[in-house]
């Protein structure tokens, strides 16, 4: 219409009008705060309205690696991650979700059906398509959907990644890591190698125009150190450097803790941190690199608890300029919640945190009752197999170096930049023998991968290595553990 002698079109008059209802609410003494990220001026929604003519279509695949009521935090991490990109405005047909989904149900639980991953949050199970639960979370079929082979998944939704050229893909996974590997509830683990070769051959065959990959694990730069293209269209943060720890929160007697009548944690830091960012932002304008440095301030967390992890980020830098809702989508409701503000929380390793809840389940059962006695018994169990693997890895060093080298050798820790080991075919070798005498790694004994890289990295022969582990595990009978039971870590 033209007022005045000039053209105004009704997407300018409509934010012309909202600015206008907006300060006349300031002067008045009143703030209309959930607009006031989401008002812009006629030039400002111009600039938006562009964001959207550069997306084609989103996909997104988000892994919980993990299974049990212990690791409730990473199929509510990934729970959440549905939740949001969903509200931004992601189709559940390019959504492919794997968790094991045996946390919603588990007798546990105290509320049954409903997963939350904030002590105040809402429930974030419901709606989440059940595309690769069970039996179905497999690296085999995390390939297949990532490079869009139906031919190849088993089980399942059959959904995959059916990208185009132009389309974006974000990659979200949370769990156990370890040097290289990153976890899954059915093995053999995800190793680093075949990783990034799934990676190469997606971008080969042009599937994608560009992707962003975050990762919560232990260790869980390692699997990129060294190993990661810059050239492939991809980048991707971590939750850890090569050498660390990442930290489960919200947890039990901690600060700030769960509801009561929870006993386990119900996120992890990285992974609370980067999306409650998303929740408080508007991402037509937050950067993928503004969210990293957040995220990375966050996930530290040394000024207040003195413990935290150091957020890596590897591959290809220059999509950190582009704005977050080219891969996560934008939902203008979420800017209700109160920004987060970084706080700082208190944290538990994500390799005790199994221990942590065996014992708070065992603080709460009714004393002197069998259940109480069952649940000590586990503890006792686990710490003892922690406690073989841990001597057992350190003998096998010394029998292999001497007892003045073999830590040290174990222990090592290449240069940044360089990979963890050179021969990956070597690498699951040496776990395949190592578990056949001295039983299964489990998520906790992920932490040596290091070690067998070194051993790798070191020359060793097969031949040498199973001499030194038929000697280290003799007489190891604990056949719970036994890779026959467990399967084979690779």
């Amino acid at each position: 219409m033209a007022v005045h002698g000039f053209t105004v079109s009704k997407k300018h008059v409509l934010s012309w009008t909202l600015l206008i209802v907006v300060l006349q609410s300031v002067v008045g003494g009143v703030r209309l705060e959930r607009w006031e990220s989401v008002i812009q001026l006629p030039t400002q929604v111009d600039e938006a309205e562009d964001v959207d003519t550069q997306v084609a279509t989103r996909w997104a695949v988000l892994v919980a690696g993990s299974s049990g009521y212990e690791n409730y935090r990473h199929q509510a991490d990934v729970c959440h991650a549905y939740q949001l990109l969903i509200k931004g405005g992601l189709k559940q047909e390019n959504i492919v979700v794997f968790m094991y989904d045996d946390i919603a149900n588990n007798d546990l639980n105290p509320r049954p059906g409903v997963i939350i991953n904030n002590p105040q949050g809402p429930d974030v199970y419901a709606g989440v398509p059940k595309d690769y639960t069970g039996e179905n979370v497999t690296t085999e079929n995390l390939y297949a959907v990532i490079l869009g082979d139906k031919s190849k998944v088993k089980g399942g939704s059959g959904k995959v990644i059916n990208s185009q050229p132009n389309d974006r893909i974000f990659i979200y996974y949370s769990d156990h890591g370890g040097p290289g590997v990153l976890g899954m509830p059915n093995l053999p683990y995800l190793y680093a190698m075949d990783f990034i070769q799934v990676l190469k051959k997606k971008h080969a065959s042009g599937g994608y125009k560009e992707m962003v990959v975050y990762v919560e694990a232990c260790e869980s730069g390692s699997v990129f150190e060294g190993i990661m293209p810059t050239d492939i269209n991809v980048y991707v943060t971590t939750a850890s450097n090569a050498q660390e720890s990442s930290f489960g929160t919200y947890c039990p007697g901690m600060d700030p803790p769960p509801p009561p009548e929870y006993i386990t944690c119900l996120g992890d830091l990285y992974s609370v941190a980067w999306m409650e960012d998303s929740e408080t932002h508007n991402l037509k304008r937050e950067t993928v690199n503004q969210q990293y440095q957040t995220v990375k301030r966050r996930t530290w967390n040394l000024n207040n608890f003195g413990i935290g992890s150091h957020v890596m980020e590897y591959g290809d830098s220059s999509i950190k300029d582009e704005r977050l809702y080219m891969y996560q989508g934008f939902d203008p409701d979420t800017l209700n919640f109160p920004p987060d503000n970084g706080r700082q929380m208190e944290v538990v390793n994500q390799r005790d945190a199994e221990i942590f809840f065996m014992w708070q389940l065992y603080k709460r059962s009714e004393n002197g009752g069998e259940k109480k006695r069952e649940i000590l018994k586990q503890i006792t169990e686990t710490v003892k197999h922690r406690n073989h693997i841990d001597g057992s890895v350190d003998l096998i060093g010394t029998i292999l170096f001497g007892p003045a080298k073999g830590s040290s050798v174990l222990k090592s820790v290449r240069e940044s930049g360089m990979a963890l080991v050179d021969d990956w075919e070597c690498l699951k070798s040496k776990v395949r023998v190592f578990e056949t005498h001295c039983g299964s790694l489990s998520e906790y004994g992920m932490k040596h991968m290091r070690a067998f890289a070194n051993i790798c990295n070191s020359g060793v022969s097969e031949a040498s290595m199973e001499e030194a582990c038929v000697a280290a595990c003799a007489g190891y009978t604990a056949e719970e553990w036994h890779p026959s039971n467990r399967g084979y870590s690779a």
